[in-house]
């Protein structure tokens, strides 16, 4: 006899988010179970980086629910706000790492600040997450600035599992990196992945990485999901929206503004 079925781990219902006159988000819905791989693709300005910031509460809707365990986290004071932030680790397009730290204080960041763990601790974690990633003790006490794209890209990682979070966002992992580096990004986003369990939300252009790090894959356009499904059913949709996209045809539904100079 089998229970009732979990709630999604993020549930989101209706959201709307404008600036201006322009309306990003438009009624969207989505949901991601527990331990679940979704790739969020779609054209560039679709809203991809607007969705994960208001699941993160960095920007506040004008309506919709953002669901994170069966709890409402849309107006949720700072305090309450903060306790939920510790469920997310991020993983930021550009790396953002911090320039001044060496990368063990990088990775160990969060831990050491947000939540109080003494350094010499949160230096052991760090240099453990670095190690996950496939970097040796002997680049933690590296700056950033010395660094390759790639080995920034997986200190980021390690910085996003250091406090093996609930949910991880991956924001355009792979951009920048050439495609066996990107490759190595992605093997590695699936194995940290399903060794810590967490649900994973990526956002992406990049088809090859979301078939990939992917369970299922969702398309954004005009502020709402259009299409969703297994990721080995993305290639026979039906939906000429997703196939234009994923074949990188100019010609089709989505139209691109090109301005003359």
């Amino acid at each position: 006899m089998t229970g009732p079925q979990s709630a999604p781990k993020i549930a989101v219902r209706g959201l709307r988010k404008l600036f201006g006159r322009k309306r990003v988000l438009d009624g969207l819905d989505i949901d991601c179970a527990s331990g679940e791989s979704v790739v969020i693709i779609g054209g560039s300005g679709t809203g991809k980086s607007v969705l994960i910031k208001c699941i993160l509460g960095l920007l506040h809707p004008e309506a919709g629910s953002v669901r994170i365990d069966g709890i409402e986290t849309v107006g949720l004071r700072r305090a309450a706000r903060e306790r939920f932030l510790q469920k997310f680790g991020m993983l930021f397009q550009g790396g953002a790492l911090f320039d001044s730290l060496t990368v063990w204080e990088n990775v160990a960041f969060g831990l050491v600040q947000g939540r109080g763990m003494e350094r010499r601790a949160a230096r052991e974690v760090a240099f453990a997450k670095l190690a996950a990633v496939g970097l040796g003790p002997e680049v933690g006490e590296l700056r950033p600035a010395e660094l390759s794209g790639g080995m920034q890209k997986r200190v980021a990682l390690a910085r996003a599992i250091a406090a093996e979070p609930e949910i991880i966002f991956f924001d355009e992992p792979t951009t920048g990196l050439d495609p066996i580096m990107a490759d190595v990004i992605n093997d590695l986003i699936v194995r940290c992945v399903r060794e810590v369990g967490t649900t994973a939300v990526s956002i992406t252009h990049d088809l090859v990485s979301a078939r990939k790090i992917a369970d299922r894959i969702a398309m954004l356009h005009h502020g709402r999901i259009i299409w969703e499904g297994p990721t080995a059913e993305i290639d026979r949709s039906g939906n000429p929206y997703v196939e234009q996209f994923i074949n990188g045809r100019a010609e089709g539904p989505i139209q691109m503004e090109i301005r003359a100079a």
